[in-house]
């Protein structure tokens, strides 16, 4: 499966309906609020991805996703834990997974993934990570061990560091920290569009 390059990870369908009509055409909801908003936050999400063609993942909340017509959720180590991954599989719904070493990495591998994530390949300021930065060394070591899965890169990526995220194997940059940290979010989505859209 061909997944596009650029992946935006958002906290709220507030700023996916902000950025997604710039061009995002993979785009993941990562709502940490009120549990109870979670129906509302995944079907407004749906919505606006269905609008302009762009691909939601529902991080986390795979029920949720599952109970309102989500079909493509990302878990977590922690996540997987909880999650009925045999229900994910039933309903014909594609999970993403992240890893961080090789347990992990043969772990996800056995759920036949739609992607394997890794990072934080650098530091990230936006959220307390328990793992020291991977590195782009081990984004071709996981490359080379998952074959056609795509890889998604994640964990301090801007855009002039993509051609060597790229060039390490990843097949796509996940971006969380320089979107929602921006100045204008609008102007540093399309900068993300036109870089993961000009490198082949």
């Amino acid at each position: 499966m061909i997944l596009p390059r650029f992946y935006p990870v958002l906290p709220d369908a507030a700023m996916i309906a902000r950025l997604v009509p710039l061009g995002v055409r993979l785009v993941q909801l990562r709502f940490k609020g009120d549990v109870a908003e979670v129906p509302a936050q995944i079907t407004t999400a749906l919505a606006i991805c269905a609008r302009h063609g762009a691909q939601l993942v529902v991080n986390d909340h795979w029920q949720a996703a599952l109970d309102h017509g989500a079909d493509f959720i990302h878990l977590g180590q922690e996540d997987l834990d909880s999650a009925d991954t045999n229900a994910i599989a039933r309903a014909g719904v594609r999970l993403g997974v992240s890893t961080h070493d090789r347990a992990e990495l043969d772990r996800a591998l056995d759920l036949n993934p739609a992607y394997i994530a890794l990072g934080p390949i650098w530091p990230t300021l936006l959220k307390q990570m328990p793992w020291h930065p991977q590195g782009l060394a081990k984004l071709t070591r996981w490359k080379s061990r998952i074959g056609a899965v795509p890889l998604v890169a994640i964990g301090g990526l801007t855009p002039a560091r993509l051609p060597e995220v790229f060039a390490a194997g990843a097949d796509v940059a996940a971006v969380v920290t320089d979107l929602v940290t921006a100045h204008d979010p609008e102007a540093q989505t399309r900068l993300w569009v036109q870089a993961t859209g000009a490198i082949a």
